[in-house]
């Protein structure tokens, strides 16, 4: 039995929740995806963070920040935007720079005065253990004190609200929420320690993504340090999943099914791609394959790529007739034919004599490429990717001709194996559920599925909030 992922009615499952659609300009540079998941994600963080009283949002693993950025501007949270690549803070800052002068120009316009905005603290670090992240926390959030109104954006009426019991205790501390959207890996098991760990934190709210970068050891009588099993049930019942299962738990059940039938063939044929390269490092590169590589989506670059031709192709069959040689007459496009993983260029006939495929190749402007030609692009960027040099000694033709036969077999072997990705999901998803409601009544831990599975199939959010007698009314 798996958990159902279809999306949870957020404004029944959180009461008070408003979620506010965002604006040309803090949506910028977002694709779809991502703006359908910090849409969604931020108006529940915020009601979270309103519901525990918090005077901070911690972004764990903010990427370029649109998440930070969101809570920031749009819902006015003090907000820090942790991520590991100092790049994306630069990107961070700047892109916050551009929205901060977009409200200040909207609030001189509108008469209303200048406010204090909050704009998101970047900071930068890999956050590798419950320690580094407990430290960031306390360091970097500002304790509570009058100035707090300060960065909240709140008027003199408004500090009493800040003031009241539960607000802030004796020493100061400032109640935070950690947020991650699609934490990768271990990232998302420190967060949920963290939140137990850290006094401070109040609050929790994380979406999981790569299980299969989850830390994975034998089952031992002590607590476990590692990303899979987390509960105390699980580890007792010595369930384990290997590399292998903790794959298939990030396949997508829901993409799949919305697959046609063309894209769904290409699919296959990038597994056999990757499956006969797996044939490549075995022979020529034993001590690279033993190690699992892994060599990112070559395989949707490819397709990127070649798709783009096709287009290109097809538009240029549309148009004028072209001259290849002297002694042949205007070439018209005849009826398509599509063949091999990305489709190979159309067929073509003349009105007086035939012509050879490099020649329509050339007059159509691409080059016509085989399953075997886009298996060796494939090798030789995912040789790239591992820091391997190609040689010429590696005969990557052979290797092909020798998996072709069996690539048939690909797609109804990895359909098998895929159905079972969402029981392994579920099985990651309710151990660190478990894990959470093993703590005992002091806190309240819930899943939810707040992003439509067909957009962002990771969709499943753990929430989570430590019980404070004086929030209870709240």
């Amino acid at each position: 039995m798996v958990f159902c992922q279809e999306q949870a009615d957020i404004n029944m499952a959180l009461p008070g929740l408003q979620m506010t659609s965002l604006n040309r300009v803090i949506a910028q540079g977002m694709n779809g995806k991502k703006r359908h998941e910090v849409e969604a994600l931020s108006a529940v963080v915020s009601t979270v963070a309103e519901s525990v009283r918090a005077h901070a949002i911690v972004d764990v693993g903010a990427g370029q920040g649109y998440l930070a950025q969101v809570l920031a501007f749009q819902y006015q949270h003090p907000v820090i935007a942790i991520d590991a690549c100092s790049h994306h803070g630069m990107v961070t800052d700047a892109r916050a720079e551009r929205i901060k002068k977009h409200y200040t120009s909207q609030m001189v316009k509108s008469g209303s005065g200048i406010k204090n905005l909050n704009v998101p603290k970047t900071i930068t670090c890999r956050v590798l253990s419950i320690e580094s992240l407990k430290a960031l926390v306390e360091t970097s959030v500002p304790r509570y004190d009058l100035d707090q109104s300060m960065l909240k954006g709140e008027n003199q009426e408004d500090k009493g609200k800040l003031n009241c019991p539960g607000g802030g205790d004796a020493n100061n501390r400032s109640p935070t929420v950690l947020a991650g959207l699609h934490a990768c890996g271990d990232l998302s098991v420190i967060m949920l320690k963290t939140f137990l760990d850290c006094r401070d934190v109040k609050a929790v709210v994380s979406i999981g993504c790569c299980y299969n970068l989850l830390s994975e050891e034998s089952i031992s009588d002590g607590e476990s340090q590692c990303g899979f099993p987390m509960s105390r049930a699980l580890r007792s019942a010595g369930l384990s999943l290997g590399k292998s299962a903790r794959d298939l738990a990030c396949q997508s059940a829901e993409r799949w099914r919305n697959l046609d039938m063309r894209a769904g063939i290409h699919n296959f044929e990038l597994h056999a791609f990757r499956a006969a390269f797996q044939m490549v490092l075995s022979k020529y590169y034993p001590e690279v394959a033993t190690s699992t590589p892994s060599i990112g989506r070559k395989g949707k670059a490819l397709r990127r790529r070649n798709q783009r031709r096709s287009a290109k192709s097809e538009l240029h069959l549309k148009g004028s007739t072209c001259h290849v040689k002297q002694n042949f007459r205007a070439v018209v496009p005849a009826e398509s034919k599509t063949e091999g993983i990305f489709g190979s260029a159309s067929e073509t006939q003349t009105l007086s004599g035939e012509i050879s495929s490099n020649e329509r190749a050339e007059c159509e402007g691409i080059k016509i490429d085989s399953k075997s030609s886009n298996f060796e692009s494939f090798c030789q960027s995912g040789l790239s990717h591992l820091g391997i040099k190609h040689s010429h000694d590696v005969n990557l033709q052979g290797i092909w001709k020798e998996a072709e036969p069996f690539a048939d077999l690909i797609g109804p072997y990895w359909s098998l194996r895929a159905a079972l990705g969402p029981l392994l999901e579920t099985l990651i998803l309710l151990d660190r559920l478990l894990f959470l409601q093993e703590q005992g009544s002091a806190l309240e831990a819930y899943l939810l599925p707040i992003f439509d599975p067909n957009i962002s199939p990771r969709n499943v959010a753990i929430i989570a909030k430590k019980i404070d007698k004086d929030l209870r009314s709240f």
